[in-house]
């Protein structure tokens, strides 16, 4: 048996709230995932992915008065886009077109998949037996 890892006792001495100096080293060492680490966070302690900004205690009408700013800058972007030529309902057409476009590539590419899993190869494979160019 290793030395430096933690030996456990059934004595019910072992199991009272009171420990010390020892058994907490020893509970402190059992807790660490890994021995040795070059990087500083491995043993650093959990931060939550979402944070609570000081934005959040921003009252009703900071927020009313900085949505209507947003909403008449995107209104000046809007303007600015018409005067360059921009038509709304060709921008529609164009957004719905490209979701057709997708899902027909999703479909082939859904295809390529199975064809590949019937030969048993890749679908990188098939790109080059097809004719088919790989995007980066």
């Amino acid at each position: 048996m290793n030395s430096e890892q933690p030996t456990e006792t059934s004595r019910g001495e072992d199991t009272c709230s009171g420990s010390t100096p020892e058994q907490s080293d020893v509970k402190k060492a059992a807790n660490k995932r890994t021995p040795f680490s070059r990087f500083k966070r491995v043993h650093s302690n959990f931060k939550s992915p979402i944070q609570v900004t000081e934005r959040a205690k921003v009252t009703p009408a900071e927020e009313v008065a900085e949505l209507e700013q947003r909403r008449d800058q995107l209104d000046a972007e809007i303007a600015q886009l018409e005067a360059e030529g921009c038509i709304v309902e060709e921008l529609e057409h164009h957004i719905d077109m490209l979701h057709e476009y997708n899902d027909i590539k999703d479909i082939g590419q859904s295809l390529l998949g199975r064809i590949a899993d019937l030969r048993g190869t890749t679908t990188r494979d098939l790109y080059s037996h097809f004719g088919l160019e790989l995007e980066d």
